[in-house]
């Protein structure tokens, strides 16, 4: 087992990266999280948890919180995720994803930090001529967010020949579900993720589902896409770093679904079945950039890493994601 530094997780109040902090720990590794609180939210880090409120392009905050806390690795989810938004305001999205990364890639290597886990997408293949998707598919962003994570890509790439730092970049495809214990979830107001719209129109917080685009080339005419557990993502993380802290020299870039696709109106179905109820579903035209498909060929992390996804069914995702929109709703009360 190597030994047991400090991780330093940015966004770690957020949707993923909570979820990380609390497989790191329930692995036993010393974690401190820097969030600016703007979609993150305090009570989702423990209270035994170090944290600092503030922003990662902070060079002195995050120069701090690598001394006080002797980091040695990070694990870097702190970001904006809304693709729509990102067409409408690239600028931000540069700036928080590119500019930012640049400033805290620039603190790990200023602290000593030699180990750099990094929280990418399936967005940097934009719409790939084949799925399943490999590591090896040209990556061809349509959208400013898919570039704004793939140009962190290649900092990491440059800056980890340059210096004495490792790094891993997880290319998530569609994150949904929630922590089993009921310990955090998708908590953001107004996010864009299927399953989590599809609960809040089950417990009555939306009117309805909609569909955009009914007339793609997959069986029953709905985008299909790879949804994976959060939990089993945040395993994932837990295993790279061991893995880079193994072995210091090599990097690994590596999708992160489970290999399978699901439909949207099997996943809307699937919501009625863990409910009862019967979703109302409102057809849409097509959204621009929408793949047909997107799945991952997860071939290469099962190689790279002893994972063993403990939640790969799309009913027990869903009843994860309903489990935690209950409690949320008690926790805004």
């Amino acid at each position: 087992m190597p030994d047991r530094l400090t991780v330093l997780v940015t966004g770690g109040a957020g949707y993923i990266g909570s979820h990380a902090v609390l497989a790191l720990r329930d692995a036993g590794w010393p974690v401190a999280v820097v969030d600016n609180l703007v979609t993150g939210f305090r009570w989702a880090v423990p209270e035994d948890v170090a944290f600092y409120e503030g922003d990662i392009a902070d060079s002195a905050l995050v120069a701090k919180i690598i001394e006080e806390q002797n980091i040695g690795a990070i694990m870097h989810f702190a970001g904006s995720v809304v693709v729509p938004e990102s067409v409408e305001n690239p600028l931000k999205y540069y700036d928080n994803n590119s500019a930012k990364s640049r400033s805290l890639i620039e603190s790990a290597v200023n602290g000593d930090v030699k180990h750099f886990i990094f929280s990418s997408t399936a967005a940097t293949y934009g719409i790939p001529d084949v799925s399943p998707v490999s590591e090896d598919t040209p990556q061809k962003p349509i959208n400013p967010y898919g570039m704004s994570k793939l140009m962190t890509e290649h900092m990491l790439r440059d800056v980890s020949a340059a210096h004495d730092m490792n790094f891993c970049a997880l290319r998530y495809f569609n994150v949904a579900g929630a922590d089993p214990e009921g310990r955090t979830g998708q908590s953001t107001v107004g996010a864009t993720h299927l399953i989590k719209i599809a609960v809040e129109a089950a417990l009555g917080k939306r009117e309805s589902v909609a569909v955009f685009g009914t007339d793609y080339d997959t069986p029953d005419g709905t985008g299909v896409r790879d949804y994976i557990h959060v939990f089993d993502l945040a395993a994932a993380h837990v295993l790279a770093l061991e893995a880079l802290i193994d072995e210091p020299q090599q990097n690994h870039l590596l999708n992160c679904g489970y290999g399978q696709g699901f439909s949207v109106l099997e996943v809307l179905d699937a919501v009625d079945r863990v409910t009862n109820l019967k979703l109302n579903r409102i057809m849409e035209a097509r959204r621009a950039g929408d793949p047909d498909s997107l799945i991952s060929d997860n071939s290469a992390i099962m190689r790279s890493f002893p994972w063993q996804p403990k939640y790969a069914d799309l009913d027990q995702i869903v009843t994860h994601a309903l489990a935690w929109e209950r409690k949320l709703g008690e926790i805004q009360g």
